[in-house]
């Protein structure tokens, strides 16, 4: 027996053993333990069924084989069609379940936490960090996923030097994972009177959401202070002192909030952005320790590089990670980035099957 056909075997047995603990009363009335095995037993379900598959076309295709051999000379043919069929099935299946055997991301099933920041280029950064906002609220619109703002810093022509939100549903993570990096733009930015074309950038941060009970926050470890929020331009938008800034003294990340009215709404919204940061620092640094285990940004790439470019003139867009180069930019900032991301799950996959882990 090969390994695979091993561990597929192992799969199988432990499909039928949560199956069977699922109808347990004692894991149904622990509501905790009933969701994890509810999520692994969907997992099994899918590669089982895959394999279920795998098994019928397999036994299908010795049938079409023999009917070459054995039927009328009239009828071959077809069966030689059938046979071509089943190839081309099996190889199919055979690919998806070395897909679904592949490591899982243990960030997989987390919503994310998104922060674009206008970097190069002034207000035309910040500009284009608002354009890239609204293109994601759109694709997580078209995903069937929830986009909710976090807190905003509006500058003074109407763009975004810094804007946080969440997106939550199936996948979320999966999907926005990529985008984590410098974008940049070229285009005649609204300030330019002689209509030369400007290069300005933005970055793009995203975070695996963590729970309370992802990442234990020592309060003695927090400096908290609170002040008045204030506008663009920083002229005072409140009379109390509703904003907050919370500092992680061990690791010295500043998270601060004063979009809401309320001062505990701030704190609270600054708390979730926090723990989703050192959630993501202990992360990287548990990958640097198991030998710079693959990063989540394919390509290799820090956020120091340009992961992608958006070309007004050409309405052409280029992910320079994977070279792939589309000319429907209008239809990309719109929210159309199923092509772009498919391809970047696409050539995701490619790399772990090859083995390639940096």
């Amino acid at each position: 027996m090969t390994d695979l056909a091993a561990r597929l075997e192992g799969l199988e047995r432990e499909y039928q053993e949560v199956e069977a603990r699922l109808g347990d009363p004692e894991v149904v009335a622990d509501r905790e333990r009933f969701v994890e095995m509810s999520r692994r037993y969907s997992e099994l379900q899918e590669i089982v069924g895959t394999l279920n598959q795998l098994r019928q076309a397999q036994g299908d295709l010795e049938v079409a084989r023999e009917l070459v051999s054995s039927s009328d000379p009239s009828e071959r043919d077809v069966w030689r069609g059938e046979v071509a069929d089943l190839e081309s099935t099996i190889e199919r299946l055979n690919e998806d379940l070395k897909i679904s055997l592949l490591p899982a991301d243990p960030n997989d099933e987390r919503n994310v936490i998104v922060e674009i920041r206008g970097a190069e280029g002034g207000e035309e950064a910040n500009l284009f960090a608002r354009d890239l906002y609204t293109m994601y609220r759109a694709f997580a619109e078209n995903l069937g996923l929830s986009a909710k703002p976090i807190s905003a810093a509006v500058s003074d022509m109407g763009g975004y030097s810094e804007v946080t939100f969440s997106v939550s549903g199936d996948k979320a993570w999966s999907r926005f994972k990529f985008e984590a990096g410098v974008h940049r733009v070229q285009r005649v930015p609204v300030t330019e009177s002689q209509g030369r074309i400007h290069t300005s950038s933005a970055t793009v941060v995203v975070l695996p959401e963590a729970d309370e009970v992802d990442v234990k926050i020592d309060p003695n470890d927090l400096q908290i202070d609170v002040y008045r929020s204030s506008g663009p331009g920083g002229q005072s938008v409140n009379t109390t002192d509703s904003a907050v800034r919370i500092t992680h003294i061990p690791t010295g990340v500043v998270v601060s909030m004063q979009d809401e009215k309320s001062q505990q709404q701030n704190r609270a919204k600054a708390m979730q952005v926090l723990r989703s940061r050192l959630l993501k620092l202990e992360q990287d640094r548990a990958d640097a320790e198991a030998g710079g285990q693959r990063r989540a940004q394919i390509g290799g790439g820090g956020r120091s590089e340009k992961i992608r470019t958006y070309n007004f003139k050409e309405n052409r867009v280029s992910d320079h990670r994977i070279g792939l180069t589309v000319y429907n930019l209008d239809k990309v900032l719109a929210g159309e980035l199923g092509e772009i991301s498919d391809a970047l799950i696409a050539d995701d996959r490619a790399r772990l099957l090859s083995g390639e882990s940096t």
